[in-house]
């Protein structure tokens, strides 16, 4: 979850991209929510894929040379069910085709607990890899079966150990909240659990039910035990609570940290900057070009030996750049600046949304930051974001 592109966003400056995203859609198994394009492993064409993701990323930077790299993400799928000897291939990949890496390199990859021994975690520090991401989801294993996670909180303790015992200490994981079964009690266990472990980095998200999911099949024959609105509200008031509490900085909607340790990756998309979007399905930005890769293994694969593997490609206009900036950048609880903005679009915030702005700040939803002409979601807003985000969609239709 953590390291995906927001959608709706989109670059608008024009240099070369300084970060790279990476899709290794295999996995253990499907879990029950899950929507994003991932496959089971089983009879999988692991090293075609991986050669074909090595042709893409040689013919990108032909077409699109790099900048100075400052963030690699590798996201799924699972990338760590990669074997040793796979993984030791693809990180050499992206060393070659990406040489140039910024002296502090964030290069992160997420992981399952259980897919992580002590040899490959080594192959991967080798290779650059220095923060990993665990999918943990919840520290209560009958909620974690109830989603369909394979792994177990034992997992994830002998996991993280792993990781440091590979020099690995810029590690982050990830819960959820709202999921079947789940009270405000035993979100609070989870939070006890994670914060016990000292990470410098924690991402909780709240469970959506999307289309082609197993949940969205039990949602709609009412078969999916969801807590109530109500308990769903103080669970993330509960969290946001715990994480000041011990002394992490909420930086984002679902994100927080130690002063830092902020997912710089993840600020590439939410300050519409530039991107390489590699692998099957995979979406990238550049030049304010969005485009979507082909998304099943074999089709990629196939495609990458004509060329580039682009399922679309198309141009945002000037209007859907600017309502993406404020969308997305309003995630960041610094908020968004209006310096920023002008240096993009020639224009002030208040010139092209000055009446989105005053009716949130009439309804308490959004708040002038110090810096001039700036703004940023309030206490309230922050509960309510996509009240806040959807004022801005299609807001320049037709001008």
């Amino acid at each position: 979850m953590e390291g995906r592109e927001p959608q709706g966003s989109s670059p608008c400056t024009k240099s070369a991209p300084q970060a790279v995203y990476i899709h290794i859609p295999f996995c253990t198994n499907k879990c029950f929510y899950c929507d994003f394009n991932s496959y089971v492993l089983k009879d999988q064409p692991v090293m075609d894929y991986l050669r074909a993701l090595d042709l893409e990323m040689e013919l990108t930077v032909q077409e699109t040379p790099p900048g100075e790299i400052k963030s690699i993400f590798v996201g799924g799928g699972t990338p760590t069910v990669l074997k040793p000897d796979e993984m030791e291939f693809f990180l050499s990949s992206v060393r070659r085709h990406f040489p140039n890496w910024a002296a502090d390199i964030e290069f992160s990859m997420e992981a399952n607990p259980g897919t992580t021994d002590r040899e490959k975690l080594a192959v991967m520090k080798a290779g650059g890899v220095n923060r990993v991401s665990f999918g943990v989801q919840a520290f209560q294993n009958e909620l974690l079966s109830g989603i369909g996670r394979i792994h177990n909180t034992d997992d994830v303790f002998r996991s993280l150990e792993n990781a440091r015992a590979a020099g690995l200490d810029n590690l982050s994981i990830d819960l959820m909240f709202g999921l079947p079964n789940q009270t405000v009690e035993m979100l609070d266990y989870s939070v006890s659990r994670a914060l016990e472990l000292g990470l410098p980095h924690y991402s909780i998200y709240s469970l959506k039910v999307e289309e082609n999911t197993l949940f969205h099949t039990m949602y709609q024959k009412n078969q999916l035990p969801l807590p109530a609105e109500e308990d769903e509200l103080n669970m993330y008031l509960l969290l946001m609570e715990r994480m000041e509490q011990a002394g992490y900085k909420q930086y984002e909607i679902s994100n927080f940290a130690k002063p830092g340790f902020e997912s710089r990756h993840n600020m590439t998309y939410w300050r519409n900057e530039d991107y390489y979007g590699l692998g099957a399905g995979a979406h990238g930005y550049v030049n304010r070009w969005r485009h979507v890769n082909i998304k099943g293994v074999n089709p990629y694969n196939e495609a990458t030996q004509q060329g580039r593997p682009i399922l679309e490609r198309f141009e945002i206009s000037r209007e859907e750049a600017m309502e993406d900036f404020v969308m997305v950048g309003l995630r960041v609880l610094e908020g968004i600046s209006d310096e920023r903005f002008r240096s993009q679009f020639g224009l002030s915030l208040d010139e092209v949304f000055g009446g989105q702005f005053s009716k949130l700040l009439d309804a308490g939803l959004l708040e002038r930051t110090a810096a001039a002409g700036g703004y940023r979601l309030s206490r309230k807003g922050i509960l309510f974001g996509n009240e806040v985000f959807a004022e801005f969609v299609g807001a320049l239709d037709g001008k």
